[in-house]
C-alpha cells in the first residue's frame, strides 16, 4: 500500500495526500452488494452484540418484543448507513479525509482521532475476548496444556499471552494486504457465522424439546415496555454510532450507490431480524432448559459435549470475532494515523502502529476494570453522536451532496476547506455544546433515564447547531477528485 509522495499531483499538499488518502477511482472499484452484505452478515452476529440482545431478553422483554426493539434499530440504522455510504461512494475518501468538509483540513483530526482513539481500545479488547475463546479451543483438543493456562504475566497466564500474541499476529497479516484483503476475508466469514449461528439456534431448539420460553416470567408491560423497546432500538444505533461516522471508508470502493442499498437492506433489516430470532431461540431455549439466561453464544458453545463439534463452533467464533474487529476497529485507527502523518505513514505502516498500541494498552486489564470502560470508552463514545450531527448537516442539509474532492488536499490560504488556520470556528462551535449534553446524559445519574438515547441528542443538537450557524446562501462548486485519484485496489 501507499505510493508516496513522489507522485504528488500538482497543488496538493503532502501534508494531506497520499495514496491511502487519496480518492479512489471510479472504474475497478470492487465492493459489491454482497461485499457490504458480508460486512453485516459478520458484524451484526458479533458475540458483544448477542449479549446485548440476550440482555433485553433477561431485562423483562418478551421474544416479540426482543424482535421489536431491534426492528426499530434496524430501520434508523438502514437510513443512516445510507446516508453516510453514499458520501464514501461520490467523493471515494476515507473518513478522516472526509471530515474535512466540515471540520477544515486540520480540524478534522478532531474527527478521526476521536473515531480512531475509540476504535484502537476496541480492537485489544476484541482481540483479548476471541483469545478467551482460543484458550477454551485448545484446552479442549490438548487437555495436557491446561496447567499453561495457570499463572499470571501482566495480568494473563502464559497459554492467554500465546493465544492473544497469536491472534494479533494473524489481524496484522491480513491487514497489511489491505482493503482489498479485508474485503476478501469478510466475504469468506460471512457465510460461516451465519451458518455456525443458525445450527447453533437448531441445536438449541431440539434440545428444549421444540419450543422456547418465550419470556422470563417477569413481563414489562404498557409505557415501560415500550420506553425499554425504544431504548433498545436507540442503544442498537448507539453501538453503530462508530460505523454510521466512518462507513464511507469501505463505501470510497462500492461501484454504485444501488449496490450500498441492496447489500445494506439485506445486512442490517432482514439479517438483524435473522440476529434477533437466533437470540430469542438460544436464550429462550436455554430459559425452558434449566431457568438460567444465558450471557452469550460462547455459553452454549462451551457447552457442547462432543470436542470436535465444540472445535468447529469454537473456530466458527474466532473466525467472527477477527472479522469484527477488522472492520470495526482497525480500519478506522490506520486511517486515523495516515491521516496524521501521511509523509511518514502508509495503511500498512499505520496498521502495525495501531496494532502495536492496541497491545502496549493491555487491553484485558482495560476490560475488567469497569471505570475504566465507563468513563473513557463511554466518554469517548458520547462524542460520536455530536461528529456525526455535524457532518451530516454541512454534506446533506447545507451543501446538499456539492464537495470540490482535489480542494480537500489543498493548502492554499484561499481553499474551500480552509476555513480559519485550516479549522472551522462554526463546527467546533456546534460540536462542543452538543458533546457536553451527550457526555452529562451518558454520565449523570439524574438523567439515567435519557441515557439510551443520549446519541440521537447529541447528533440532534449538533446537527440543529451546525446548520443555524452555517453560511447557506453561499454557492458550492461541485468537483469529483478523477484527476488525483488512485485504484480502488492499491
Amino acid at each position: 500500500m501507499g505510493h508516496g509522495t513522489a507522485t504528488l499531483p500538482a497543488g496538493l499538499s503532502p501534508r494531506l495526500y497520499n495514496a491511502d488518502l487519496a480518492p479512489t477511482q471510479r472504474a475497478g472499484r470492487s465492493w459489491t452488494a454482497y461485499s457490504i452484505f458480508t460486512l453485516w452478515a459478520n458484524d451484526v452476529h458479533s458475540l458483544g452484540n448477542y449479549a446485548f440482545a440476550i440482555g433485553l431478553f433477561a431485562l423483562g422483554l418478551g421474544g416479540w418484543q426482543v424482535l421489536a426493539a431491534l426492528g426499530v434499530g434496524a430501520v434508523l440504522l438502514f437510513a443512516l448507513l445510507n446516508l453516510s455510504g453514499f458520501m464514501g461512494q461520490k467523493t471515494g475518501v476515507p473518513f478522516p479525509v472526509m471530515s474535512r468538509i466540515a471540520f477544515g483540513i486540520h480540524g478534522a483530526q478532531i474527527a478521526a482521532l476521536t473515531r480512531g482513539g475509540v476504535a484502537v481500545a476496541w480492537f485489544g479488547i476484541q482481540t483479548y475476548l476471541a483469545s478467551v475463546v482460543l484458550r477454551v479451543l485448545v484446552i479442549a483438543i490438548f487437555p495436557g496444556l491446561r496447567p499453561l493456562d495457570d499463572g499470571s504475566i501482566l495480568g494473563l497466564s502464559p497459554l492467554g499471552w500465546m493465544a492473544f500474541v497469536f491472534l494479533w499476529i494473524v489481524q496484522v497479516v491480513i491487514v497489511s494486504y489491505g482493503m482489498e484483503m479485508i474485503r476478501k476475508y469478510e466475504a469468506f466469514a460471512g457465510p460461516i457465522i451465519l451458518a455456525t449461528m443458525l445450527a447453533l439456534a437448531v441445536w438449541m431448539f431440539a434440545k428444549a424439546g421444540f419450543s422456547i420460553a418465550w419470556s422470563t416470567g417477569k413481563d414489562l408491560s404498557g409505557g415501560d415496555m415500550w420506553l425499554h423497546i425504544l431504548g433498545g432500538g436507540a442503544l442498537w444505533v448507539s453501538i453503530y454510532g462508530t460505523f454510521v461516522l466512518n462507513f464511507c471508508d469501505f463505501t470510497r470502493s462500492a461501484r454504485t450507490k444501488k449496490s450500498i442499498v441492496k447489500g445494506n437492506f439485506w445486512g442490517i433489516p432482514i439479517n438483524m431480524l435473522l440476529f434477533g430470532a437466533i437470540s430469542v431461540v438460544l436464550a429462550g431455549a436455554q430459559f425452558k432448559i434449566d431457568g438460567h439466561l444465558i450471557e452469550s453464544p460462547s455459553d452454549v458453545v462451551a457447552s457442547i459435549p462432543n470436542t470436535f463439534l465444540l472445535a468447529a463452533a469454537s473456530t466458527a467464533l474466532l473466525v467472527l470475532t477477527v472479522a469484527v474487529n477488522l472492520m470495526a476497529n482497525f480500519v478506522a485507527p490506520t486511517y486515523a494515523l495516515t491521516n496524521l502523518f501521511p509523509r511518514r505513514l502508509n495503511f500498512r505502516r499505520a496498521a502495525f502502529v495501531s496494532a502495536v498500541i492496541g497491545l502496549l494498552i493491555l487491553p484485558w486489564n482495560l476490560y475488567n476494570n469497569p471505570v475504566v470502560i465507563v468513563y473513557f470508552l463511554g466518554g469517548l463514545g458520547a462524542l460520536l453522536g455530536p461528529l456525526f450531527g455535524v457532518i451530516m448537516a454541512d454534506y446533506w442539509l447545507v451543501r446538499r451532496g456539492k464537495v470540490s474532492v482535489p480542494a480537500l488536499y489543498s493548502e492554499d490560504a484561499d481553499g474551500t476547506y480552509h476555513y480559519r488556520k485550516g479549522v472551522n470556528p462554526k463546527a467546533i462551535a456546534a460540536l462542543v455544546p452538543a458533546a457536553a449534553v451527550a457526555v452529562a446524559i451518558a454520565f449523570i445519574p439524574a438523567l439515567g433515564a435519557l441515557s439510551s438515547f443520549s446519541w440521537f441528542f447529541g447528533a440532534g443538537i449538533a446537527a440543529v447547531n451546525f446548520y443555524a450557524l452555517a453560511d447557506r446562501k453561499q454557492a458550492f462548486e461541485d468537483v469529483d477528485g478523477e484527476a488525483i485519484a488512485v485504484p480502488s485496489v492499491h
